[in-house]
């Protein structure tokens, strides 16, 4: 065994914040209903935190999370407003709050994900990086997991994983394909979370960037708060 499942998230809108969950569903896609949704801008690309050939930057995305409601994404504005997305009239609503044409699109053809089904993260490597930078805030938050693997105690983080099949509760078995790039989304503010550069470029000095790792799926099935993560080979 190398730790246990300390938390669990789900993004029902990318870019967006999330919602933490006791329990994740897992399918072959990934977490279900995971970045499923995202807010989609008149050149056809997605809202992100940087400029790609897929993704368009949109400043203050961080100031609005998303929650299902059933199989809907409730967006909530930082003045407290909901939008249901089955509401008619959500794509205006979104354009008038980042100042712009913009659409709430449901996944079709091409993934919303970037380059993995499933976002795992390690409270080892959270330690190591409190420790690397003294006084900065770091927190789970600001990379976004799905699974923050507790792992107290143990001297390698998620990068040991790279190649290996997870087993986690009784069902769910994942494969570590790849390292998690990083970009300016880890430094942005969110809820009590303050800007600070210093994350990113000790990220980029001490680590290539990378921090955390993506995984395909193997077997599906249903994940819980405190389950055991053990490497099947």
């Amino acid at each position: 065994m190398v730790g246990k499942i300390g938390s669990l998230w789900r993004y029902p809108v990318k870019s967006l914040l999330g919602e933490q969950r006791e329990w994740l569903d897992i399918n072959a896609r990934g977490v279900e209903g995971d970045r499923l949704f995202a807010i989609r801008n008149e050149d056809g690309k997605l809202a992100s935190g940087k400029n790609t050939r897929r993704f368009f930057k949109l400043d203050g995305l961080f100031a609005f999370s998303a929650a299902y409601e059933g199989n809907i994404p409730v967006i909530s504005s930082p003045d407290g407003q909901s939008m249901h997305g089955s509401q008619s009239h959500i794509d205006a609503r979104l354009s008038k709050a980042f100042g712009q044409s913009l659409t709430l699109v449901r996944e079709a053809c091409i993934s919303h994900q970037d380059k993995g089904a499933v976002h795992l993260l390690t409270t080892t490597s959270l330690a190591w990086l409190r420790s690397a930078i003294p006084g900065v805030l770091v927190d789970e938050r600001r990379f976004r997991p799905n699974l923050l693997v507790d792992t107290h105690g143990a001297a390698e983080g998620e990068n040991s994983w790279l190649g290996k099949t997870l087993s986690i509760g009784s069902e769910v078995v994942l494969r570590v394909i790849g390292l998690t790039e990083r970009c300016a989304m880890v430094v942005y503010p969110q809820s009590d979370l303050p800007y600070d550069e210093r994350i990113l470029k000790c990220i980029a000095q001490e680590a290539n960037l990378n921090f955390g790792v993506y995984a395909e799926v193997v077997a599906p099935g249903r994940i819980s708060r405190g389950d055991n993560v053990t490497t099947v080979d």
